[in-house]
């Protein structure tokens, strides 16, 4: 792959070239992004020479875009996609000030981030089971409370039962697709953020299950999935009490499920 990298570091055409030969689709875009943050010739070359050898352009800048904010993004940390801004609109519609909002699995805290910059005011609470997420999130959301653990696990016991909005861009694809995934993907983010378990919704059916002890009687819970899985994980929803619903963006190529809690006393 060295040879790609382009001979004239400065030069964005040269740059383009090597990133298009080595199959990037916004070639264009990616050179003008790793020049303006270069410093010199020098660097330029060595991080044109990391996305040729597949690293996210986005480990190598140090930030994503989503929601049009810059979230700051660490190497190993998975990045935040912009199909998972469906899950921030549909949180925003049902948020209120001083809402407690629970992110979980927040990894970059790009959701978090983007939350609290549309609703102002709110309580928010975000936990992710692996360490550098955790770290790179607290940067992101300096003022809410972000902990490292399992799921719910980690989260103070009084919350239980005041949580007003609930959401999950939980991991789910299936294990045996993981293969399958870009390699920038499977080569450069945790596995712990991807694998969803053997259907992908081992995560998601685990989260909805516990849910109902957290939210408040008409609470609102939304957990990113696919359109394939959408159907079997509202089925879920609906056992654990929930009245749900399939929202699909395809603009996004986004699909979440949204559930609201009843009050079953």
């Amino acid at each position: 792959m060295s040879d790609l990298v382009p001979a004239l570091h400065s030069s964005l055409d040269a740059t383009v070239a090597a990133l298009r030969a080595a199959g990037c689709v916004f070639a264009e875009d990616e050179a003008r992004l790793l020049r303006a943050a270069a410093r010199d010739s020098a660097a330029l070359a060595a991080t044109t020479q990391r996305r040729v050898s597949g690293e996210p352009l986005e480990h190598i800048l140090g930030w994503a875009e989503f929601c049009g904010r810059r979230i700051g993004v660490t190497r190993g940390v998975f990045v935040p996609r912009r199909r998972t801004e469906l899950l921030v609109t549909e949180a925003v519609a049902v948020t209120r000030q001083h809402s407690v909002v629970v992110d979980l699995c927040c990894g970059s805290g790009a959701v978090g981030a983007a939350l609290r910059a549309e609703s102002a005011g709110i309580d928010l609470y975000a936990t992710d089971i692996d360490a550098a997420a955790v770290s790179c999130a607290r940067l992101n959301i300096e003022d809410a409370h972000v902990y490292e653990g399992d799921l719910f696990a980690p989260l103070p016991s009084t919350l239980r039962g005041r949580v007003d909005v609930l959401l999950a861009n939980a991991p789910y694809v299936p294990t045996g697709a993981i293969d399958t995934m870009p390699p920038e993907a499977r080569m450069h983010e945790p596995l712990i953020a991807l694998d969803g378990g053997s259907d992908g919704l081992d995560i998601g059916r685990r989260v909805v299950n516990e849910a109902p002890r957290w939210l408040v009687p008409g609470g609102r819970l939304f957990i990113e999935t696919s359109e394939r899985q959408a159907q079997e994980l509202a089925a879920v929803f609906v056992r654990c009490g929930f009245v749900a619903r399939v929202v699909r963006s395809e603009t996004l190529a986004a699909t979440i499920v949204a559930g609201t809690l009843t009050d079953r006393s």
